[in-house]
């Protein structure tokens, strides 16, 4: 077989998104994982697209706010080539606000929104009875209403990016990489782990996440974001719930007391999911490097090999703009990287 142009090592969000970017600019594209499509923590069940605050301007929340922009147009592209759906719903998201200062604190951000998301999207503080569908209890009756935020079903993108690869003859190859030619490894929390040890400095490890999946249909109502909670309607009349964050496990995928208090958490929040049917329980871990933004560049001592690793709790918010801008430096050379998120802040103390 030919060498391709790319080969990419690591079947998440990360690794086929720069492989389908890369196969519509033309290039001939390899994907590379043993364990196939979603198996590490892009195999998920919660899926919340959520913007950074609006405030505090940086470039970390701009490319945040320039991926989910593009992700409508992004994700329907694929879904149209496999026939699979995503699960994607721009449905907004809803907030209580705790106190008095959360409240200035709020409103604040509204104006910061209208200058930083540059009328896009809103962002707005209402009571209570401007809401029409469901919401967890707030103690000031206010809430952070945004329409930015939106859903996916991670399962179900993951396959229908392998899908639309696939239907562009491009399959899930179990084999090893052969190294040569350029090579990006989207490797996630165990890719980290491995640079880690390679470069002798702490690059990033792993959090292990929990999460539910219920029988409740809530897929005409926005995401909600509550004492660390997440709960999201999906589009095919299922309610995710999640998650939590662990650094020390011993058990990457396995599933404790932990996520049955997640259930009963958001019981307690919204009456209407009492007695909805656990239809799943996830664990897995997500990849975390030492900034908590998301590694990308070349590699910091392989020639013509890159990384695109890290985005902890927004690697499918950022998944488009990732592809895109690794596309443009592998393919293009042109290297349009955050800086506090490139591979040099590594190479300059390896």
């Amino acid at each position: 077989m030919a060498m391709p142009d790319l080969t990419v090592c690591g079947a998440g969000v990360f690794g086929l998104s720069v492989a389908w970017v890369a196969l519509q600019r033309g290039a001939t594209v390899r994907v590379v994982d043993p364990n196939g499509a979603g198996s590490g923590a892009s195999g998920g069940i919660v899926g919340a697209l959520q913007p950074h605050t609006p405030d505090q301007w940086n470039e970390k929340k701009q490319f945040q706010l320039d991926s989910l922009l593009v992700s409508q147009s992004y994700w329907q592209g694929i879904q149209a080539t496999s026939g699979i759906p995503t699960g994607y719903r721009r449905c907004g998201r809803l907030q209580p606000i705790q106190t008095e200062r959360g409240i200035a604190l709020a409103r604040a951000r509204t104006g910061d929104a209208e200058q930083n998301w540059q009328h896009n999207a809103n962002w707005q503080v209402i009571d209570q009875n401007g809401i029409k569908g469901w919401f967890p209890p707030s103690p000031t009756n206010l809430y952070i209403s945004d329409d930015l935020s939106a859903i996916l079903n991670p399962r179900q993108a993951v396959q229908s990016l392998a899908a639309a690869l696939r239907a562009r003859g491009v399959d899930i190859d179990p084999g090893a990489p052969d190294k040569t030619g350029a090579t990006v490894w989207a490797t996630g929390w165990e890719g980290l782990m491995d640079l880690s040890r390679q470069l002798n400095q702490p690059v990033g490890n792993g959090v292990k996440g929990q999460a539910a999946l219920l029988k409740h249909d809530a897929s005409n109502q926005p995401q909600l974001f509550a004492d660390g909670l997440h709960i999201i309607g999906h589009t095919d009349g299922t309610t995710a719930i999640g998650s939590t964050s662990e650094r020390e496990f011993t058990n990457p995928t396995e599933t404790d007391q932990q996520v049955d208090d997640l259930i009963t958490r958001a019981t307690e929040m919204i009456p209407a999911l009492k007695g909805a049917r656990v239809l799943a329980r996830w664990a897995g871990v997500r990849p975390r490097a030492t900034s908590r933004a998301p590694l990308l560049g070349p590699h910091p001592t392989d020639k013509d090999h890159f990384i695109a690793n890290g985005g902890f709790k927004i690697g499918f918010g950022i998944a488009p703009k990732v592809a895109e801008t690794m596309c443009d430096l592998i393919l293009e050379g042109k290297d349009q990287i955050p800086a506090s998120f490139h591979t040099s802040t590594l190479a300059s103390s390896v």
